[in-house]
């Protein structure tokens, strides 16, 4: 599936989403950990990445907390409801496969489900651009659903939609990291928590040598 589809079903679903969203870190105290973490290591004058942002929470959050963060999301909606909500966040919009960032102008960056939208074929990609936006000893943190499944949506929260979510696992995905040239630091899975979708969840750590 092309990532039209998938940018016109965020443009679609955006506005609700931001407001289902908004406050989805207080009940994920693993999530705001690892973040905190990542913002702790990060290094110091050096702007934070939020791939695939949406509507830019996880971006604010470590705004928040000292972070210059820049939000980079495909759907302009998504953008727009960033820009609004979250003053104090640089937005941009742009694609994981191009992203819209100088060499080595990040300190950190995370991607929360965001590449569960690239088909297996693609995280090559997305990998090397990442590798590439971030500063020697930069570390990205990665989110996913585990499995191999495809699940595609009709149907979001009434609306019309046809977006695809990829399932990997956790080995397949620390082998390209591997392959862009990253160091794995960290590995770990949890369940769903009860106000989740009923899928095991995974968190990468990795970090760009120096």
């Amino acid at each position: 599936m092309g990532h039209d589809a998938t940018r016109q079903s965020y443009d679609t679903v955006a506005e609700t989403y931001a407001a289902r969203f908004r406050d989805e870190l207080a009940g994920k105290p693993l999530d705001r950990a690892l973040l905190a973490s990542l913002l702790e290591q990060s290094e110091p004058g050096f702007p934070v990445a939020d791939l695939g942002c949406g509507p830019g929470h996880v971006a604010a959050w470590m705004a928040e907390r000292g972070a210059k963060s820049v939000g980079i999301d495909l759907s302009a909606a998504m953008v727009s409801a960033g820009r609004r909500e979250y003053p104090d966040v640089e937005f941009r919009e742009g694609d994981l496969l191009a992203l819209p960032a100088a060499d080595g102008e990040f300190g950190s960056a995370v991607a929360c489900y965001s590449v569960i939208h690239l088909e297996p074929s693609e995280l090559p990609k997305a990998f090397a651009e990442i590798y590439r936006v971030l500063r020697p000893s930069g570390r990205f943190l990665v989110t996913f659903h585990v499995g191999t499944e495809v699940r595609h949506l009709d149907e979001w929260w009434d609306h019309d939609v046809n977006v695809d979510f990829y399932f990997y696992e956790p080995t397949q995905v620390i082998d390209l990291l591997k392959d862009a040239g990253f160091t794995l630091e960290m590995q770990m899975e949890r369940v769903h928590y009860p106000d989740e979708v009923d899928t095991r969840r995974a968190y990468l750590l990795a970090r760009r040598p120096s």
